[in-house]
């Protein structure tokens, strides 16, 4: 029996904690890449972040230019691409949200240019994973791009933004426990294959972060690391298992869902927390221990929270099955009708 070939690509560099921006110079100069940059980053975020990592570029004679993006559509990825074509750096360091990181991510990994991911919030596991969310890529999830060449996550720059956006990234990392039931589904199923060291590792971080949900609170750099740690494993499980199965499955594919049909989405991981309730659910699990977690640690678990109507949430439950076609989960088991779709919602206390 022949194996199928399994490409893996990990990051080099992982560094999270206080005060370590600075450590991005002994990074690229340890990576190789000593003599230029190009950074991806956004108007805010510049501000946050960016300008003082130019400056530390600058000031150890590493030429560093920049581009300030406001969002991540192709043109985006177009434009970026070109600057890097025009610039030719060492290394694309993607300096911000989701947002920034996957533009720099796709557009370095387009142009065959190594991608360093400096996140200023912790919303969801892209700020490790190697994959991209682009809008008008005429695909409403995520696509392969490339895995980040090194991390650095400064918990004194992440811990000053709203908590919002580190409550989605809790979302997002305890939508693990339905996506890993997901994939050992389509596993039994369809015979696809099955990464039992990535599952792991994914559904680790979900335990990590539900067990310790209450001390993931505003002000809280404790907390933030764990967060952080989570989610950075959950990319890396990612590209170990060469896909995004160990970390994406029936509720993220509610949450692209939505995304096309609600007039303004929330965040992607407080969608994919809401998702994962109701698929805990179809799956048996203990949806109302999912759901317990996720209002501790300030994330949104029904419509009302997510600011989106009810209705929304009942297509988006009967169209997410058709996202992904060949992505087999709970919801090609149990196939959704309006009906039992708003009874699931009910029942789980999202509408």
């Amino acid at each position: 029996m022949t194996t199928k070939l399994h490409q893996m690509q990990l990051p080099r560099e992982v560094v999270v904690g206080n005060e370590t921006l600075e450590l991005i110079i002994p990074i690229c100069r340890r990576l190789g890449f000593s003599k230029s940059a190009f950074v991806v980053t956004g108007r805010e975020t510049y501000r946050i972040a960016g300008r003082r990592i130019i400056d530390l570029l600058s000031d150890s004679n590493i030429t560093a230019d920049y581009f300030l993006v406001s969002s991540s559509t192709m043109e985006d990825i177009d434009v970026v691409r070109r600057k890097i074509d025009e610039t030719k750096p060492q290394i694309v360091l993607g300096v911000g949200g989701g947002t920034k990181i996957d533009v720099a991510k796709l557009s370095a990994a387009r142009q065959s240019t190594p991608f360093m991911s400096v996140p200023t919030t912790a919303s969801h596991d892209g700020i490790a994973s190697p994959l991209a969310s682009i809008k008008g890529s005429k695909k409403p999830y995520s696509i392969m791009a490339q895995a980040p060449m090194a991390i650095i996550a400064d918990t004194k720059v992440i811990v000053q933004a709203s908590h919002r956006y580190t409550a989605s990234g809790c979302g997002d990392a305890i939508a693990k426990f339905t996506a890993i039931r997901d994939w050992y589904l389509a596993h039994q199923a369809k015979n696809e294959y099955y990464g039992e060291y990535a599952a792991s590792l994914a559904l680790m971080s979900a335990k990590l972060v539900a067990k310790n949900a209450e001390s993931i609170k505003p002000g809280s750099e404790e907390g933030l690391r764990v967060l952080l740690e989570a989610l950075i494993s959950c990319g890396v499980a990612m590209s170990i298992a060469g896909s995004s199965r160990p970390s994406s499955g029936s509720e993220h594919l509610f949450s692209h869902a939505l995304d096309l049909i609600a007039s303004k989405p929330a965040l992607h991981g407080e969608q994919s927390g809401v998702g994962a309730i109701m698929m805990a659910h179809l799956h048996g699990l203990n949806w109302q221990r999912m759901k317990s977690k996720l209002e501790k640690a300030g994330a949104p678990t029904t419509s009302d929270e997510l600011g989106i109507e009810s209705q929304d949430i009942i297509q988006a439950l009967v169209k997410a099955r058709t996202i992904r076609p060949e992505r087999y989960t709970i919801l090609n088991e149990k196939r959704l009708t309006n009906r039992a779709a708003k009874a699931l919602a009910r029942k789980t206390d999202v509408i």
